[in-house]
This record gives structure tokens, sequence and C-alpha cells, in this order.
């Protein structure tokens, strides 16, 4: 049954959709039930791009969303290595490992999530070197970090995997790039397991976010046995623990 934070969300990620649609400012017929591809994503890119930390960071995660591809082409430009996770998080190693020196494809091509399908191995968490930039696709975000995706809590759980692995630690920063139209001012409810952001990316700026919410690890207690099974690297150490 909904809770009032579900149906919050809900009403955020409407209107969010709705005034998208309404400025024309992503690449599909409609922005709404996506992560919207904005316009000017390339831009947002450019424009993480040019931050220290950016410069600074060699492993990258990133949400394998439309959105975001600009991201992971210019960090495979720039020498970095980037974890892209399988859809759904669907198979046993549940990570694309795209290594630039590795690739024999350009950057662009790579990026995408059906090329990186057929160029890139999977590797399970245990794969995975320390991470220090994590990449977050949104629906709408407030200014002070809190996001919200499409709703399936994807991101959430891999965030949360790769933290209790020790590879995402608090050092690592959190981003997330976007249209200026899905940043909002009022708050959005969060709930223990959301992953707020260190920053917010858009085209024209880059917004620093107060203390934003982390979760420690996985949250047992929030996942039902359906959603456990369905993930195999979560099932794997869900049966480890017991």
């Amino acid at each position: 049954m909904p809770t009032t934070h579900d149906e919050a969300k809900r009403q955020v990620r409407t209107r969010v959709w709705d005034a998208l649609d309404a400025a024309s400012a992503t690449y599909n017929d409609t922005a709404h039930g996506r992560i919207p591809h904005f316009r000017g994503a390339d831009r947002a890119a450019a424009r993480l791009a040019d931050l220290p930390a950016w410069q600074a960071a060699t492993t990258i995660k990133s949400v394998p969303d439309k959105a975001q591809l600009p991201v992971r082409a210019r960090a495979l430009a720039d020498g970095k290595t980037v974890y892209m996770a399988v859809p759904r998080l669907a198979t046993p190693r549940p990570f694309y490992l795209l290594d630039p020196a590795a690739l024999a494809v350009p950057p662009l091509e790579a990026a995408t999530s059906r090329v990186a399908a057929t160029v890139a191995p999977t590797v399970d968490v245990d794969g995975l070197r320390s991470i220090q930039l994590v990449v977050l696709g949104s629906v709408a975000v407030d200014r002070g970090g809190t996001r919200i995706g499409k709703g399936a809590g994807y991101s959430d759980l891999e965030f949360a995997l790769l933290t209790e692995a020790g590879l995402i630690t608090p050092e690592t920063l959190v981003v997330t790039t976007v249209h200026p139209l899905q940043v909002i001012d009022e708050p959005i409810p969060a709930t223990e397991h959301d992953v707020g952001v260190d920053l917010i990316v858009t085209p024209d700026a880059v917004i620093t976010c107060p203390t934003p919410h982390r979760p420690a690890g996985i949250l047992w207690e929030h996942l039902d046995v359906r959603k456990i099974a369905e993930i195999p690297a979560l099932e794997r150490r869900y049966t480890e623990r017991r």
C-alpha cells in the first residue's frame, strides 16, 4: 500500500515531467516514466568535467541512463575507468567494466548501454576498485540534495551494495546531472535508504548541497523477498548473512 512519502514523490515526479514536456526540454516525445534525457546534457557533462573533483577521480560509477551518456563518454575520453550497472542488476556480475585502455570503439559508442553490453566485461562487486565519484540520474532533486528517480530504487540498491563493500566511502563525491526544471525548491520527502547528492550539475550551474543523506549499507528490513530474489548479487549476500 503506498505511503504518504510514496504519494508525495509521485506528485513531484508528475509535476516535473509535466514541466519538462511543456518546455520541450527533453529529446523524447514525453519525459513521463523515465529519467529525462534532457536537452543540454552534454553541457552539464562539460561543466562537471571542469570541476577539480572530476579531474582528480580515476574511477567513476555511473547510471546507464541516456541523460548521463555524455558524462560516461567524457569519463572514458579522459582516461577514467567507468563502472555502469547492468539493467536492473539482473546478472550475477551486475556491473559493466568500461576500461578506456581496453576499448576498441570510441568512447561515445562504448558508453551506450547497447554497445557496452557487447564490448565490456561484467564484474561482481568484489571485482570493482574504490570509487571516487558516483553519477546518478534523477527525475527531480531538491537543493538539499534529496533526489528521486523513477521509483524502482535500483540506484539506491547499487549505492548500498558498493557502500557495504567499502568501495563507496564518505570521501566519494555523489553527483546528479539534470535540467534546471528538475531542480525544485521545496524539500522532497526522503526515507532512510534514499541516497542524497553532494552536487547538482545543470548546463548552467553547479549547486552544492549541504549534508546530503547517505545510507551506511543495505537496509535489509526495507527489502522484500521478491526484490532480493530478483537481484543475484543481493540474494547472494542475503544468503551469506543468514
